[in-house]
């Protein structure tokens, strides 16, 4: 059985535009998903990469075309200027952890894709609990038991982001199948004949 480690931020609209796309492609080829949500700017001091304020302005701007035209190839809805965005993501990123932690890798992969969805196309803030909260309920899981796996979620947050610099993760949506490195939503392709060859 193929088994694919997800490194993703909930705060990344690549990562969004991929997702369910994902998701549907590992359950397809019953891959196993290691959820690995990360902080990415304790990633990006290591590996050259700059958070999107600090990056060149034609830099900037091409990523406003490239968002528009995956938004409208892949029908994702998504809202290239979101109301909160830039974001923090540490809070909403260990609750994905805690979901998995207590109620398994399938209800945290549905989470994730509504924490994402919350940001890009409902322009709600994700670093708000009250926010993260509402969404949990949402998706039917009990804010209390996520609460509960509050100090073990932020102890996997820390090794997973950890684990990321080792595997020499430095973007995402980042998905690792066997040793085999995939960056970026755009690779799914290449993901799923990854996931086909067994």
């Amino acid at each position: 059985m193929k088994t694919v480690r997800y490194y993703f931020t909930p705060a990344s609209p690549w990562t969004y535009l991929g997702h369910a796309r994902f998701v549907e492609m590992a359950r397809r080829h019953g891959a196993t998903v290691l959820l690995r949500p990360v902080d990415l700017g304790r990633v990006f001091p290591v590996s050259g990469g700059l958070p999107l304020a600090k990056r060149a302005p034609q830099r900037q701007a091409y990523r406003l075309h490239e968002l528009a035209r995956w938004r409208d190839f892949t029908g994702v809805p998504l809202t290239v200027h979101p109301k909160f965005f830039p974001v923090p993501a540490d809070m909403a990123a260990k609750t994905l952890i805690a979901a998995d932690l207590a109620a398994g890798t399938d209800a945290a992969l549905g989470l994730a894709g509504a924490v994402m969805r919350a940001c890009w196309a409902e322009e709600r803030d994700i670093a708000d609990p009250d926010t993260l909260a509402a969404i949990v309920a949402a998706q039917g899981l009990d804010a209390a038991a996520l609460a509960a796996r509050a100090d073990a979620a932020a102890a996997a947050y820390d090794t997973y982001t950890a684990e990321a610099v080792e595997h020499q993760v430095f973007g995402a949506p980042w998905y690792q199948v066997g040793d085999t490195p995939f960056w970026g939503q755009d690779r799914l392709e290449f993901v799923d004949r990854a996931l086909a060859r067994g």
